[in-house]
C-alpha cells in the first residue's frame, strides 16, 4: 500500500502495482513503524529500554508438553515458548550493550550461554536455529483512529515483550475492530463512521495503557538488585503462589482471558 486517502464517503487505498481499493474503512496493521499511522498525523508516545531481544529456537531432551516457562532475570526476561515436537522459541532479554556479543560468540560457547539460563528441566538444550536481535521500546499512540483509519497491533501499541502478552493485546485489537464493524453492517450503518471508530479507541485505548504499565512495572521490578525490595518482590510472589483465588486472577489476566472481551475472543461467533 503506498497511500490512503479518506473522506466523509469513503477511503481509497493505492496500492504499489497502481490499482486503487475503496473501502468504507482501513485497519492499519502495518507494525511499530506505521507508515500509515504517520501519514494521518498521529503522534506517539515512546522509549527505548536498555535492553535488546535475542530469538532463536532450540532443541530439548525432553516434551515441554505444551508448557511455556520464564525465568526473571537481572538482565530481563527469559522466555521458553512451545514449539512442535521437542522444540521451543526463544525469547531472550539481554543488556542491549551485551547482546551483539552474546549473538556473535561460536556455537558451542552460545550454546553454553543459553543452557545457562535455560536451566535442566527439558534435559540438554541445543540452540538449532538461526540467531537475531532486536531493539526493545515502549510505544503508544496518542489517538488510536482518525477518519476512516484504526490503528491495530503495533501500529497503535508496541510494549515490552515479557510474558508475550504484546501478541494476545494485537489479537484484541482485531477481534474488537471485526466486532464492531460487523455490528454496524446488521444495522445497515457505515462502519467507517466516526461513531464506530470512537467506540473502537475507548474499548482498546484503556487496556494497552493498562498492560503497558504492567509490563515496564515487572520489568523494572525485576531489574532491581537493592536487597529489600528483592526481598519484597519475592515475598509477594511467595504469597501470591499460596494463595489459588489470586494466583488463577493473574493467569487469567495474563491469558487475556479477563475484562471487557470481544466476542471472538470469548470463543463466540460474530
Amino acid at each position: 500500500m503506498v497511500s490512503v486517502s479518506a473522506t466523509a464517503f469513503g477511503a481509497t487505498a493505492a496500492l504499489s502495482d497502481g490499482r486503487q481499493i475503496r473501502t468504507r474503512l482501513v485497519a492499519a496493521a502495518d507494525g511499530r513503524a506505521s507508515a500509515l499511522r504517520r501519514a494521518a498525523g498521529i503522534q506517539t508516545v515512546e522509549w527505548r529500554y536498555p535492553q535488546t531481544g535475542i530469538v532463536t529456537t532450540v532443541w530439548h531432551q525432553r516434551p515441554h508438553n505444551g508448557i511455556a516457562v520464564e525465568h526473571f532475570m537481572r538482565a530481563g526476561p527469559f522466555a521458553i515458548l512451545p514449539m512442535t515436537g521437542n522444540r521451543s522459541s526463544i525469547v531472550w532479554t539481554e543488556r542491549a550493550d551485551l547482546a551483539p556479543r552474546l549473538v556473535a560468540l561460536s556455537d558451542a560457547a552460545f550454546a553454553a550461554e543459553l543452557a545457562a539460563r535455560f536451566g535442566d528441566f527439558l534435559g540438554a538444550v541445543e540452540p538449532i536455529g538461526p540467531r537475531w536481535t532486536y531493539p526493545l521500546r515502549l510505544l503508544l499512540a496518542e489517538r488510536y483512529v482518525a477518519r476512516r483509519l484504526a490503528l491495530v497491533g503495533e501500529a497503535a501499541h508496541t510494549i515490552h515483550p515479557i510474558a508475550g502478552q504484546g501478541l494476545n493485546l494485537g489479537i484484541r485489537d482485531v477481534a474488537a475492530l471485526a466486532e464492531l464493524a460487523i455490528d454496524a453492517r446488521r444495522l445497515g450503518l457505515d462502519i467507517g463512521d466516526e461513531s464506530v471508530l470512537l467506540r473502537y479507541e475507548q474499548w482498546r485505548r484503556f487496556d494497552a495503557l493498562a498492560l503497558a504499565a504492567v509490563t515496564d512495572g515487572l520489568n523494572r521490578l525485576f531489574s532491581i538488585s537493592f536487597p529489600p525490595i528483592q526481598f519484597a518482590r519475592d515475598f509477594g510472589l511467595a504469597a501470591v503462589n499460596r494463595l489459588p483465588p489470586l494466583k488463577r486472577l493473574l493467569m487469567r489476566d495474563a491469558m487475556g482471558i479477563a475484562g471487557d472481551l470481544p466476542r471472538l475472543v470469548r470463543g463466540e461467533p460474530l
